[in-house]
C-alpha cells in the first residue's frame, strides 16, 4: 500500500502544534519561579514577594529565588538563559537591567533583548537616610560636616544598585566628602545604620518607612520633586539644595526572550488584575509606590531608555564595579 508522505507530515505538524497549543491552554501546571537579584529583605526583594503572594491564587504556587551577587547580573544572566516557557521570570530592576550590565560588561545578558517584558510594576520614593547618631540632621548639615571632617563620614550601599549610583551623584554634584561602603543587600546596612557604624544612605520607603516612623533612622530629603505624605515633614533634595539627585526604584516582571506570546499575555493579565485588587493596591499605597501606566511594549521602550541613560551617567562618574 502506497503512503502519502506530504500527509503523513502535515499529519505530523498538526499533532505536533496541537500538542504546544494544549501545553500552552494547561499553563501554567507547575511552579514559576521568580528570580531576584537581591539578598531577602531588600526593597527589590519585598516588591518580587508582595507580587508573588499576589499571583500565587491565579497562576498557582509562584516561588522567590534569590540569587544575589554581581551587582544583579548573575539573576539577570540565570534568567535569560533560563528555557522560555513561562515557568522562570526575572523580577527586575534598574539593577539588572541597566547599573549592573554597565558596570560589569561581561554580564553575559543584554538588558533589551535577553527578555520579553511582561509588565512594570511600581515605582518606589528613595528617601536619604541618617543614623540617629550622625553629626547632622540635614542635608546641608551633612555636606558641612563632610567637608570639614574629611574621610569621616560613610554611607552603605547595595553594591551595584541604584543607592550606589545615588551616593556617587551625590558627591559628584555636591563636593560632599563621604566614603562609600559597598553592602551584599539593603537589610545588612540597615542594621548597621540603626547600630551606628553606617552614618548614611540611600534607601527606598518600601524597606524605609517603618524605621523612619519609629525614628531608628533619620529622614533627611525625598528623592522626588514633591514632598510625599506619608513623610510630610521630610524635604525633597531640591528643598534641601541639591539639584539633579532624583530617583526612584521601578520593577517589574520579564521572561526570557522567545517565550510564547499566549503565555505573556496571561502573565500580563493576572499582575495587571493583582494591581487593580484592593489589598496589594492598598500595599503599594501604604509604601507610597506609584504603579507606572505602561503597556508591555512600553516597558520594554523604558528599560531601553533606562539602560542607555544610567550607562551614561556612570561613565561620566567613572563608577566601576567594587
Amino acid at each position: 500500500m502506497m503512503i502519502d508522505r506530504r500527509a503523513l507530515l502535515g499529519t505530523a505538524v498538526l499533532t505536533l502544534a496541537a500538542g504546544v497549543a494544549s501545553g500552552q491552554d494547561k499553563y501554567p501546571s507547575k511552579p514559576i519561579r521568580l528570580i531576584v537579584s537581591f539578598p531577602p529583605g531588600g526593597p527589590l526583594d519585598v516588591m518580587a514577594r508582595l507580587t508573588a503572594q499576589s499571583l500565587t491564587g491565579p497562576l498557582g504556587q509562584m516561588i522567590v529565588d534569590n540569587k544575589p551577587g554581581a551587582g544583579g547580573t548573575l539573576a539577570g544572566r540565570e534568567a535569560a538563559r533560563a528555557e522560555p516557557d513561562g515557568y522562570t521570570l526575572l523580577y527586575g530592576s534598574s539593577a539588572t537591567l541597566a547599573i549592573g550590565p554597565a558596570l560589569y560588561g561581561n554580564s553575559g545578558y543584554d538588558p533589551v533583548t535577553s527578555f520579553t517584558p511582561i509588565a512594570i510594576v511600581s515605582s518606589v520614593p528613595y528617601v536619604m537616610i541618617g543614623a540617629t547618631n550622625a553629626p547632622y540632621k540635614t542635608v546641608q548639615e551633612l555636606i558641612a560636616y563632610s567637608k570639614a571632617n574629611p574621610t569621616t563620614l560613610n554611607f552603605g550601599v547595595p553594591n551595584g544598585a541604584p543607592p550606589h549610583m545615588l551616593a556617587e551623584m551625590f558627591k559628584t554634584q555636591t563636593g560632599a566628602d563621604i566614603q562609600v561602603v559597598p553592602y551584599k543587600g539593603a537589610s545588612t546596612l540597615i542594621t548597621d545604620m540603626i547600630a551606628g557604624r553606617i552614618h548614611g544612605g540611600f534607601e527606598t520607603t518600601s524597606v524605609m518607612m517603618a524605621h523612619l516612623n519609629e525614628g531608628n533612622i533619620r529622614g533627611l530629603a525625598v528623592l522626588r520633586d514633591a514632598r510625599i505624605s506619608a513623610l510630610p515633614d521630610v524635604p525633597t533634595m531640591v528643598e534641601s539644595g541639591v539639584s539633579g539627585v532624583i530617583g526612584s526604584s521601578w520593577s517589574g516582571v520579564l521572561a526570557p526572550a522567545g517565550t510564547p506570546p499566549a503565555i505573556i499575555q496571561r502573565l500580563r493579565a493576572e499582575i495587571l488584575a493583582a494591581l487593580r485588587s484592593p489589598d496589594l493596591a492598598g500595599r503599594l499605597q501604604r509604601m507610597s509606590a506609584d504603579v507606572p501606566d505602561m503597556t508591555a511594549a512600553e516597558f520594554g521602550a523604558f528599560v531601553a531608555s533606562e539602560a542607555t541613560r544610567i550607562a551614561a551617567i556612570m561613565k561620566s562618574a567613572g563608577l566601576k564595579a567594587q
